[in-house]
């Protein structure tokens, strides 16, 4: 990035969500809890996972993957934004800016290949469980993991070699991070080729995996209705029902992130209407962003029950080391 007769600190400022001073206390506490339970709830995920042999299977591979993604999708953004409100201040340099719309880019199309992954995951073991262990074996899960890390890495290093684009001095984004389109929409620089390049990756990297779980499901639910049996149907519908729940908030929130930017670029009609549109936006990114990631371990392990039995091991585990540390120190021992 280049920035146009600027002195001093090159950097953007970030809107932000509110500029008013008595909601930024209530704004720092929120969204500090938010990004602290959606750490500790993923990591906890993720720590059942590794610490329980009955999970060590295709389905939690990528389950732990997700949440090593959730983990690091929140972080690209809530850390800056809860710095920003709690000093009062709105810059952001620009490497830490481009660094933010790498990083973004990267981890969500990640979300996007592993929800498609674990569709796909699921599509093979309803409709294909005699050879599901051939299908899905050790490698083809690593490989198929693997390579959308590689495809997401270079296709965000391509979006940032392309931004050699012009700012001014003290560019304002009106978001509370930087977002690839936000930042494209402030520069003073032909954003032609960039944006051609985003609508193709768009359609590569979120169609063609929205058209993967679409096939998935249809393939599971076609199989379901030839079941005869509605045990076998329940069991193979509780088997996908969590991972749905998330696909359909991650999608209908990227929706309504679609939706509301869209609207906010072409209402021209007040000064009213642009501010409902910009609170709509926000509202939408913070769902997208925040609170999506946040309900992800939530969702899988209230509705998985081999999740909530290696949560109770590991609780009886901790409980068990406890209780005999504590025996060991009333009799003198430690």
């Amino acid at each position: 990035m280049k920035a146009e007769n600027h002195t001093g600190v090159a950097q953007f400022f970030l809107l932000g969500l509110s500029d008013d001073p008595e909601l930024q206390p209530l704004l720092f506490e929120l969204f500090l809890s938010m990004y602290l339970v959606t750490v500790l709830g993923n990591l906890i995920i993720i720590l059942a996972i590794i610490s329980d042999s009955h999970l060590l299977t295709p389905m939690y591979f990528f389950l732990a993957n997700l949440s090593f993604v959730d983990i690091c999708f929140t972080s690209t953004t809530a850390p800056k934004m809860l710095v920003n409100i709690q000093t009062h201040k709105k810059g952001i340099s620009y490497i830490q800016c481009l660094s933010q719309v790498y990083f973004f880019n990267t981890f969500l199309g990640m979300d996007r290949f592993i929800l498609t992954v674990m569709a796909y995951d699921h599509f093979v073991a309803i409709c294909h469980p005699l050879i599901y262990t051939h299908i899905m074996n050790p490698w083809l899960c690593g490989f198929l993991v693997l390579i959308s890390w590689v495809l997401m890495l270079c296709v965000s290093l391509i979006h940032n070699l392309m931004m050699q684009l012009i700012f001014s001095t003290g560019t304002e984004i009106p978001h509370f991070f930087c977002e690839l389109a936000q930042v494209l929409k402030v520069t003073r620089s032909d954003t032609l080729i960039n944006n051609i390049f985003i609508y193709v990756t768009t359609v590569l990297i979120a169609m063609f995996p929205g058209s993967g779980i679409i096939f998935s499901y249809s393939q599971i639910v076609s199989s379901l209705l030839r079941m005869f049996s509605t045990a076998s149907r329940y069991k193979a519908f509780s088997t996908c029902g969590s991972h749905l729940c998330v696909v359909l908030l991650f999608y209908g929130t990227a929706l309504g992130v679609y939706l509301s930017s869209a609207g906010n670029h072409s209402s021209h009609e007040s000064s009213v209407a642009s501010v409902i549109m910009k609170t709509e936006s926000s509202v939408a990114s913070v769902m997208y962003t925040v609170v999506t990631p946040m309900l992800n371990p939530f969702i899988y392990s209230l509705r998985n029950e081999d999740v909530k039995g290696a949560l109770r091991r590991i609780l009886h585990r901790a409980a068990c080391g406890s209780l005999w540390t504590t025996d060991l120190r009333t009799k003198g021992i430690l």
